[in-house]
């Protein structure tokens, strides 16, 4: 499938890469964008022979929000059908790679700028480099975060700081994003690509089933109680313990050897 706004492509190593390609205009992104980053999360979920997918971009930043002319556009547009372009395009791109059944990980430098932002929060994982920064800014236009954001911050950086990122739009460079937990990881920019590639390697090995559930798992006990989460887990556990999997990971640990996960 072709892409206009993306760069996709797939490795030997079971990692699809989706890069935001627009650096003319700093990456911002536009409806268009959107549908395209849903779309290709949904081919390489499909696609049996990746393992992990990396959000990634072309150029200095990963995404430097909405494009402005499309929000002018919106400025001039009935709510209703506001409601149902930022529903399907902006929502649906960010829904696409929250639900991802396979290890995701946003891997940037530069600017993650209100959209930018809720999709890197979006993934399982943030890789960044030392001149990286994430902002939720759109207060400062008199608007909110509307994909996600306002749930996730306060879950990954406290209460306290989300509210400075939300109700104040102030950035977060790399090494108060990493002490936040907003990143998981923070590399110098000549380290950058290699460890993006190991990082996403070691995503790639895990075994498919079990991450799934636990993903799953994890998200659930987001908006669950823990009496459902004992229910649900005792049953997602029990399958897994039947797995080829864990039969192989159990044999890897008592061998002392590198496991290999088929997914079955």
């Amino acid at each position: 499938m072709s892409y206009e706004d993306l760069l996709v492509s797939r490795s030997d190593e079971g990692i699809g890469s989706i890069a935001i390609n627009r650096p003319e205009v700093h990456n911002s992104v536009r409806a268009g964008t959107m549908d395209e980053i849903a779309r290709a999360v949904g081919e390489l979920t499909d696609d049996c022979g990746v393992r992990a997918i990396v959000l990634t971009s072309t150029g200095k930043h990963l995404c430097s929000g909405a494009e402005f002319s499309f929000l002018k556009e919106l400025s001039q547009t009935p709510s209703l059908q506001v409601k149902d372009k930022v529903y399907k395009s902006f929502q649906g791109a960010v829904r696409a790679l929250y639900h991802c059944p396979k290890p995701t990980l946003a891997a940037f430098s530069g600017a993650a700028v209100t959209v930018g932002c809720e999709l890197a929060i979006a993934c399982d994982f943030r890789l960044i480099s030392e001149n990286a920064f994430f902002q939720e800014s759109w207060i400062k236009v008199g608007i909110l975060p509307p994909l996600g954001g306002m749930m996730l911050l306060p879950r990954l950086v406290g209460l306290s700081a989300a509210n400075d990122m939300i109700l104040r739009g102030r950035a977060v460079k790399a090494d108060e994003a990493l002490r936040l937990g907003l990143a998981n990881e923070v590399v110098p920019v000549e380290e950058f690509e290699a460890r993006r590639q190991a990082f996403a390697v070691e995503l790639a090995a895990l075994p498919p089933q079990a991450y799934s559930a636990a993903k799953q798992g994890i998200h659930r006990g987001l908006e669950s109680t823990m009496e459902k989460e004992w229910a649900a887990n005792v049953l997602a556990q029990s399958l897994l313990l039947g797995s080829d999997d864990f039969k192989e990971g159990l044999d890897a640990v008592m061998s002392r050897r590198a496991p290999v996960f088929g997914g079955r």
